[in-house]
């Protein structure tokens, strides 16, 4: 199981039950109940929080505390918190990056790319040039390719190249490196047209999530039949619900607790979930090539090893030859699991200024918009539920689930946008 750091303390094992990597299997829970919604109870978890951060801060930076300053990092990012006090602390801990441990390191990059964009960009600079670990040379890459000069950007293309000829089969060197050849180059989506056809996947329930290409717009879940026709609801109209796929971090799909990658996830039935953070609304279960067997629906085909084509296979003709849809074949590849669509009880109040509010992020997972009455406890909206019904009434969670990128607008992905495909 993926989690953020394998030395964890009691702090950061209470922040990262919020990602769906911490999510476990149980039985079924039709609860709509959770106690930790009501007003006081929010009160109290955001100040314990936010005395944690401020006591892990106040110990020296060291390496023997690298531990509690991971947590207070990954705390943070959780609800958002800032003050002159914790910024000034960033900039010590960021200062001091290049001496510390490869687990500190990724979370304190995963924090700022986050929350201190461009900031840093020097020291991470620094930081790229100076390190050998694949994922964290992506997750600095993705940090200074915002304002990188050509200078840094061939640097960072030389370096990529180098290591990824030492390991030709690194997924996560791969995709780094197909990132940075296309930086700045205006990729098109192809039509999204074919995936509407009646004959595409004929007999498989298909979802899918139609997001913008900036994570930090939510996207639109749509639900197709076995028959080939797209779900409608009680007034006729076609279903559709909103889907953030945005993680804590914004980091791309290939990097673990990144941002949902694109492509294609096998629905492998319906479950709950133990986590805080998640909550007791039914959830989807999904999985990647590399990361569950069979992932191809057909009965006639056993795939115990991978191949780059069975996935091509899924594809439209038009599609084939578009790089970005292949992101969870390497991003299963890299070793990213457990990414499952589901709901949240997270304190919608943490990202109030975002522009993905009231949608709340997760470490890569697909997340519906859930609302929990603060009076009561009580589940107040919940398009999670909306989600799973119209899946049931498709014909049940055994078929696949498709995330496709259509364009870089800034704004939220509407039903507008592909309602003459529907039509």
């Amino acid at each position: 199981m993926q989690t953020f750091c394998k030395k964890i303390s009691k702090l950061i094992f209470v922040c990262v039950l919020i990602f769906c990597a911490a999510q476990k299997p149980s039985a079924q829970n039709k609860s709509n109940y959770f106690k930790d919604a009501l007003k006081e109870n929010r009160e109290k978890f955001y100040k314990k929080i936010v005395s944690g951060i401020n006591k892990n801060l106040s110990l020296p930076f060291t390496t023997e505390n690298e531990d509690q300053l991971s947590s207070a990092f990954y705390s943070i990012g959780l609800v958002k918190y800032k003050s002159a006090f914790v910024d000034n602390k960033i900039d010590t801990a960021v200062k001091t990056i290049l001496y510390r441990s490869i687990d500190y390191q990724k979370a304190l990059v995963n924090l700022i790319n986050s929350d201190y964009p461009k900031k840093y960009e020097a020291n991470i600079f620094a930081l790229f040039k100076n390190t050998t670990d694949a994922k964290l040379m992506a997750m600095a890459a993705n940090y200074i390719l915002p304002t990188a000069t050509p200078l840094q950007l061939k640097t960072m293309q030389l370096q990529t190249t180098s290591q990824l000829a030492q390991s030709n089969d690194n997924a996560i060197l791969y995709e780094l490196n197909e990132q940075l050849k296309n930086h700045n180059k205006n990729i098109v989506t192809p039509s999204i047209k074919t995936f509407f056809t009646k004959n595409y996947l004929p007999g498989q329930v298909l979802v899918f999530s139609f997001q913008r290409k900036d994570r930090n717009y939510p996207g639109l879940v749509i639900v197709r039949d076995t028959t080939g026709n797209f779900i409608k609801n009680e007034e006729s109209n076609y279903f559709s619900v909103g889907q953030l796929a945005r993680s804590a971090s914004n980091m791309p799909g290939y990097i673990t607790n990144g941002n949902t990658p694109q492509g294609f996830f096998k629905m492998n039935g319906f479950d709950t979930s133990n986590s805080f953070f998640i909550g007791p609304t039914t959830n989807i279960q999904l999985s990647m090539p590399h990361e569950y067997h069979p992932f191809v629906v057909d009965n006639k085909l056993i795939d115990t090893t991978w191949s780059l084509q069975q996935y091509k296979d899924l594809l439209p003709t038009n599609f084939k030859n578009y790089h970005p849809i292949y992101g969870t074949f390497y991003a299963g590849k890299a070793g990213r699991t457990e990414i499952i669509a589901h709901g949240t009880t997270i304190d919608t109040s943490f990202y109030t200024n975002q522009s993905y509010a009231p949608y709340t992020p997760s470490a890569g997972c697909l997340c519906t918009k859930e609302i929990w009455n603060n009076k009561t406890g009580l589940l107040q909206t919940s398009d999670q539920l909306l989600l799973t019904q119209a899946i049931k009434k498709a014909g049940g969670p055994y078929g696949y689930l498709i995330v496709v990128e259509l364009d870089d607008k800034k704004r939220a992905v509407t039903l507008s946008d592909i309602i003459a495909f529907l039509e």
